[in-house]
């Protein structure tokens, strides 16, 4: 699901949130109500009974009724991708918590590089944001880090904002642009 739900839901737990774009911690208390505005990668994107958006993570789910989001792909045993294709697949499920496409094809990811160490892999990424005040720049680049990090042959991870040059919309990939009604 990534469309909007119309039905409210009912914390059952105290949940802790971002609020977007603010990108500032909140606590949502049981009790409160929220609908779903977005449901992607293992984030929710959720509108408040105030008005106000935030998101949660998938270790938060429980507290909306939902089981966290599965990570197979990621996950899988016998994978014999090479470690900069598993590298890209998860960049691929980092989202904008206001926008139904991840960093990949919205174009924000400018650069990735692998470099075999000793013990491990060493991933770069520079990223950029569809607006440089956007408050959740640091949320989504530290979800780019955990989303990597969780990958078993990296070793280290260093995810960048950058913002030269600046994002456009022409960046994203036709799927997204076709997504988001850009044609």
């Amino acid at each position: 699901m990534h469309g909007q739900s119309s039905t409210w839901i009912t914390l059952e737990r105290d949940v802790e949130a971002v609020t977007i774009p603010g990108g500032e911690p909140v606590m949502l208390p049981e009790g409160d109500k929220v609908i779903i505005q977005q449901e992607l990668g293992d984030q929710f994107t959720l509108r408040t009974q105030r008005g106000h958006l935030v998101r949660i993570g998938g270790d938060e789910a429980d507290a909306i009724g939902r089981e966290p989001p599965s990570q197979e792909a990621l996950d899988a045993a016998d994978d014999d991708r090479s470690v900069e294709d598993k590298v890209w697949d998860a960049l691929h499920t980092v989202y904008d918590p206001e926008i139904p496409v991840d960093v990949v094809e919205l174009g924000l990811i400018y650069g990735c590089s692998v470099e075999e160490m000793e013990e491990g892999y060493r991933v770069s990424v520079d990223m950029t944001l569809t607006a440089p005040g956007c408050g959740m720049g640091d949320i989504m680049a530290q979800d780019a880090r955990s989303k990597i990090e969780s990958l078993p042959e990296v070793e280290s991870v260093d995810v960048e904002i950058v913002f030269d040059p600046p994002w456009t919309p022409d960046r994203m990939s036709d799927e997204a642009r076709l997504e988001l009604g850009f044609f």
